[in-house]
């Protein structure tokens, strides 16, 4: 995986955004994949959810250090 890179203040605020959205979709999809059943799939998108929010943990102090 790339590491992060941070531009300015305003792009990390996107950054967090976007993690915040795709971490909510995964939310949803791991619902529905839960709902036909499929583990696999569930396993793979539980992953992908705890890196979204381990990613958005990274950003997030960055950002609120300068408020």
């Amino acid at each position: 995986m790339a590491p992060i890179s941070f531009g300015r203040e305003s792009d990390r605020a996107i950054e967090i955004e976007e993690i915040m959205y795709i971490r909510q979709m995964l939310g949803q999809l791991r619902r529905m994949a839960d709902r036909e059943g499929a583990e696999l799939l569930c396993y793979l998108i539980d992953m992908a959810y705890i890196e979204a929010g381990e990613t958005q943990s990274k950003l997030t102090p960055a950002v609120s250090k300068r408020f």
